[in-house]
Formats: C-alpha cells, structure tokens, sequence
C-alpha cells in the first residue's frame, strides 16, 4: 500500500507540471489578444485549456492511490512549476520572497509525502 500511496504523489505530481504549462500558455495567449471573442480561437489558449483539463484527469486518476488528504496538498506543486516555467519561459523575474514561498510548499509537500 505505501508504493501505491508514492505512485499516486508521483502521478499528480506530473499531473501539476501538465496543468501549469498549461497555464503558461494562458499567458502567452493573453498578450495575443485584443478582445475576449479572439481568445475563444487562439491556439495556446485552446492548448492551455486542454493540457489543464488533461492536469485534472491525471489527478483524478491518481485519487486511486492515496488519500484525498495526501493528493490533494501535491497540487501544491502547481505553484512551484508556475514559478519555474515563469522564470525560464516568460522570463518573468522571481524575487527572495518568491524563493522562499516555493521553498515553504516545497517543505510542506516533502512533510506530507513522508507522513503518507
């Protein structure tokens, strides 16, 4: 049971780096339009909505197995990929505060994961 309980952090932890590049597309996608109407058709956006909706089937999946109480904080992980993917994407600058967030989910999702 403790291998199915890692599996299913391990999975929603890809399911959270999936999701978040879809977030990343989202904002791409934003600096692309200039009304709501052309949004419905751009191609990141779709794309961006798409690999979200796929993050969300791969944490439903990974409900599986382990708690909702231990998943669920792994999502937690979105934060992290954001920040990441904001950082070497978008070039968007992440300050010591920012660090030092990301470092505290980081810290909370290890905590959970061994008490699992």
């Amino acid at each position: 049971m403790i291998q199915d309980v890692y599996l299913g952090i391990l999975i929603v932890s890809f399911g959270s780096l999936v999701g978040s590049y879809g977030m990343v597309l989202f904002k791409k996608a934003s600096g692309e339009i200039s009304n709501i109407f052309k949004l419905i058709i751009n191609y990141k956006f779709i794309l961006g909505a798409f690999l979200n909706f796929i993050g969300v089937l791969i944490f439903v999946y990974a409900l599986r197995f382990g708690d909702l109480s231990t998943l669920y904080p792994m999502a937690g992980l979105n934060y992290v990929w954001v920040a990441l993917f904001s950082k070497f994407l978008l070039k968007e600058k992440v300050n010591g505060y920012k660090w030092a967030g990301i470092s505290m989910i980081l810290l909370a999702v290890i905590f959970i994961g061994l008490g699992a």
